[in-house]
């Protein structure tokens, strides 16, 4: 399938009740994407075998929308998106192999088809005991050689991106144009995990805005890319249990990490582990599933001013603090310039600022 045609097979993609192994049905007996978008009603019937109400519903809808393939073509340049299809060498294997791949997959950044990966999906609203497993897991997990998948929603997954991205690689799946920011405040995040050898990959064309019938087929990606999937935080009803539902339809592994039975985020979890997941107390159980070395962890030098050694002594790595909190812990109850010392401990890597504006410890003792 050569460049142009890529564009020809994304434009069908978008021709509603048509779906990838109808698809794969009609390239079979044609010769190119283009082809297909070309052919009249009676063609489709006769030569693809569809029925005549399927041919009816994609040559008019690629009669009304002639221009398509060029517009997402043009498109994608704007927007420095590339284009994949299911047939090139840069697809990745796995996702190949579940019952519903895309055909095609609009990225930023670089697919790594080989790699070994590992998907992170928690809740959006999430606790300090999540975030910090989603933190110390992504940096661990991704440090032993795995690459961290996960959505780049709020919560448990930004989380995960964020330990991730300080032990490896990690890549987004979006249930939005690869080039939309969703959540906007993930800006910053998208393109760090972009210059760190990652990718944001979607299914949907430039400038597609985030709807809720999205997110779950973009579930399944997130699944289908991974070996094995890791619900740290989810509650009774949570789009991460449709994650580990999809990867154990896949035969996929799905890991949960246990929490409070009083805890509603951790009513999921503890339900996947009733039902037989694979309860983990710490990145080495997922890292002995799979025949990995446990990294060592960094030995980091710490050096304070005498203030910076102030809020460190009221910080904790399991609870975030707000500032308002960390200035009533301090023994004067006061420090005029702790905005400025809380930026310069994060940009020496000792804390870490979470969607809430609180701040943490960044490891763990």
């Amino acid at each position: 399938m050569d460049s142009e045609d890529r564009y020809y097979l994304a434009a069908l993609v978008r021709t509603p009740g048509v779906g990838s192994r109808l698809l794969q049905q009609l390239l079979a007996h044609f010769t190119s994407a283009r082809a297909v978008w070309e052919a009249d009603g009676e063609t489709l019937v006769s030569r693809g075998g569809l029925s005549s109400g399927q041919a009816q519903r994609l040559a008019v809808f690629c009669r009304q929308q002639p221009s398509l393939p060029e517009q997402l073509a043009a498109a994608c340049r704007q927007a420095a998106v590339q284009l994949c299809t299911i047939w090139q060498k840069d697809y990745p294997n796995i996702l190949k192999e579940i019952f519903d791949p895309p055909m095609v997959l609009f990225y930023r950044g670089t697919l790594q088809p080989q790699a070994a990966r590992v998907a992170m999906v928690g809740s959006r609203r999430f606790t300090p005991y999540g975030e910090g497993i989603a933190l110390e897991f992504g940096e661990r997990l991704a440090a032993a050689g795995l690459t961290l998948v996960s959505g780049a929603a709020r919560g448990i997954d930004t989380a995960s991106h964020r330990g991730a991205l300080k032990g490896g690689r990690t890549v987004a799946v979006l249930g939005c144009g690869a080039d939309v920011v969703y959540p906007p405040e993930n800006r910053r995040l998208l393109a760090q995990i972009i210059d760190a050898g990652g990718a944001v990959i979607s299914e949907y064309g430039p400038g597609t805005q985030p709807l809720p019938a999205f997110f779950p087929a973009r579930n399944r990606i997130i699944s289908g890319l991974s070996q094995g999937t890791v619900v740290i935080e989810a509650a009774s009803r949570s789009g991460s249990l449709i994650t580990a539902e999809l990867a154990l339809s896949e035969g996929r592994d799905v890991f949960a990490v246990p929490g409070s039975i009083y805890s509603p985020t951790s009513q999921g979890c503890n339900r996947l582990i009733q039902q037989g997941a694979k309860l983990v107390q710490g990145p080495g159980d997922i890292l002995e599933e799979y025949g990995l070395a446990v990294p060592p962890k960094k030995k980091t030098t710490r050096e304070f001013t005498p203030e910076e050694r102030q809020v460190w002594q009221v910080l904790s790595f399991e609870r975030p603090l707000s500032m308002d909190e960390i200035i009533q812990s301090l023994p004067d109850g006061e420090m005029s310039n702790l905005a400025f010392i809380l930026l310069q401990m994060e940009l020496k890597g000792l804390v870490i600022e979470n969607e809430l504006h609180a701040y943490r410890r960044a490891e763990r003792e």
